[in-house]
């Protein structure tokens, strides 16, 4: 089925004649004595001349806000097929993100095109696609800022042409009509009949039919600083291309999508690698104890935060279970995440039946090795076959019991997070859970994303956790899952400031 066609976008549509500053008269048409006098006027050229310079200035701000608005590659994107599609009067696109230097993100994007017509494009030979031949071209480049090659000879339907200033003529590097001048000259793939083209592949002509289209007009994504980006082309039912006017317009927005692009193409580089340090840096798996089941869920952050679990087996069919959070976020966080949570481990397997010990052992490690961090944790020293639990926390939050006839949260005492204090130290506290009773661990992220105040965080975690199911308390996971669920429902869970929630479930037999 046909996307439906791109609504109007600040005046700009393509099933409406261009407004008068652009169009010439169909046909000479009688005049009343002085009106070709008035009519040629140089006020009225003046004026005529500013109304059209501010209607395209207008579009261009509109167009641009909106993406300047987009904060994630996907939406910029699709904000860009869409605006792009207004104003070439295209009806769909697609848009093909490949960074020159190789380090992705390598992603595709259509527009009016469902996911097996995108199949379908995909195996026309790259080169015989508008997209494809200046992809081509920017994978050439030698580098960030390098002038992408275009052809020498004068630009010709189906060939890669220059940059397209606003009195129509390619390359020429003067004023455009309506005053304006692309940022740069722009390579661009102009297709104004695909099947008049005697040249065009096989594979290419037979894919165009079936999915209907007929012309298509491309531009490059590219910035002087990050290089090849991509490409976007836009395609049409009929054979067609852009008018001059329509082609300068877009060519200065892509010029600015461009820019926008490039900045969220660094961004999700560096979120991608926060999520890979902090998958190889928590447990990619839980131990199997006898006696306990045990479940994870983790919600990460935009920024990407330093909150962590861990669960490992101890001598004597003991196990320990932490859970923490560093201070900053970003990939200083995250290593610093990684440094606590192995010295952790050893101080637990070395004196894990005394939970104080073990963070007074962390508390002098972070302040000898990283003076200007701070954390918070709280480690548990569990018997499962007693059904015992001694726990000691730094600055976190309490944990939570959760069972068929009690739901509270465990009182500890309070103490000061890692590293606030010249010399940590807080008593410890023993638990007993009855058979099936589940102790939830969590971090402070999981009552700060709510935005509300600490005491109705946590009666908002309490009530949570009391409408656990009866069928949905045999289970760790379900249980977590429901927490989550409840405190955090999607409109709460989002955002770009959004902190990390680790829950850390253990349900004793």
């Amino acid at each position: 089925m046909n996307a439906p066609h791109p609504p109007k976008v600040a005046g700009i549509d393509s099933t409406v004649p261009p407004p008068a500053h652009t169009a010439p008269p169909a046909s000479p048409v009688p005049a009343a004595p002085g009106a070709t006098a008035a009519r040629e006027a140089p006020g009225a050229l003046i004026q005529d001349r500013l109304a059209g310079w501010v209607s395209d200035l207008t579009t261009l701000h509109e167009l641009t806000e909106r993406l300047s608005r987009t904060t994630t590659l996907d939406d910029a994107l699709h904000e860009l097929l869409r605006a792009g599609a207004a104003l070439a009067g295209a009806r769909r696109g697609l848009v093909v993100v490949e960074p020159a230097d190789g380090h992705g993100p390598d992603t595709t994007v259509g527009l009016g095109f469902a996911r097996a017509d995108l199949g379908h494009l995909e195996t026309v030979p790259r080169a015989a696609t508008s997209y494809g031949r200046l992809l081509d071209a920017g994978a050439a480049t030698d580098g960030p800022g390098a002038a992408r090659p275009r052809p020498t000879e004068a630009p010709r339907t189906g060939a890669p042409a220059t940059g397209v200033s606003g009195t129509g003529a390619p390359g020429s590097g003067a004023p455009g009509a309506h005053g304006l001048t692309p940022p740069g000259d722009l390579a661009e793939v102009v297709e104004p009949d695909l099947f008049a083209d005697d040249a065009l592949d096989p594979r290419h002509r037979e894919v165009a039919a079936r999915l209907g289209y007929a012309a298509s007009y491309a531009l490059p994504l590219a910035t002087a600083t990050a290089g090849a980006l991509g490409a976007a082309a836009w395609h049409y039912d009929e054979p067609a291309e852009p008018t001059a006017r329509q082609r300068h317009l877009i060519g200065l927005y892509v010029g600015h999508a461009a820019e926008h692009v490039a900045r969220l193409v660094e961004l999700t580089r560096a979120r991608a690698t926060v999520a890979t340090l902090r998958e190889e840096l928590l447990p990619t798996r839980l131990p199997r104890v006898p006696g306990v089941q045990l479940a994870a869920r983790r919600r990460t952050g935009a920024r990407g935060g330093g909150d962590w679990h861990d669960a490992l087996p101890l001598p004597d069919a003991a196990l320990g279970l932490a859970v923490g959070s560093v201070t900053g976020s970003g990939p200083g966080a995250v290593a610093a995440t990684g440094r606590l949570r192995a010295s952790l481990r050893a101080y637990a397997v070395m004196e894990g039946e005394d939970p104080v010990a073990v963070l007074s052992d962390l508390e002098l490690l972070l302040r000898l090795t990283e003076p200007a961090r701070s954390a918070t944790a709280l480690f548990a020293y569990c018997e499962p076959a007693l059904r015992k639990v001694v726990l000691a926390g730094a600055g976190h939050s309490p944990p939570l019991l959760v069972g068929q006839r009690r739901t509270e949260f465990v009182e500890t005492s309070l103490s000061a997070p890692l590293g606030m204090l010249a010399c940590w130290e807080a008593p410890s506290v023993e638990i007993r859970p009855e058979p099936g009773e589940t102790l939830l661990l969590y971090t402070d992220g999981l009552l700060r994303r709510t935005g509300d105040a600490t005491d109705r965080a946590f009666a908002r975690l309490h009530a949570a956790a009391a409408s656990v199911p009866k069928a949905a308390r045999e289970d760790p996971g379900a249980i977590a899952d429901h927490i989550l669920g409840t405190v955090l429902p999607d409109g709460l869970d989002a955002g770009d400031g959004a902190e990390d929630v680790v829950l850390l479930a253990a349900r004793f037999a």
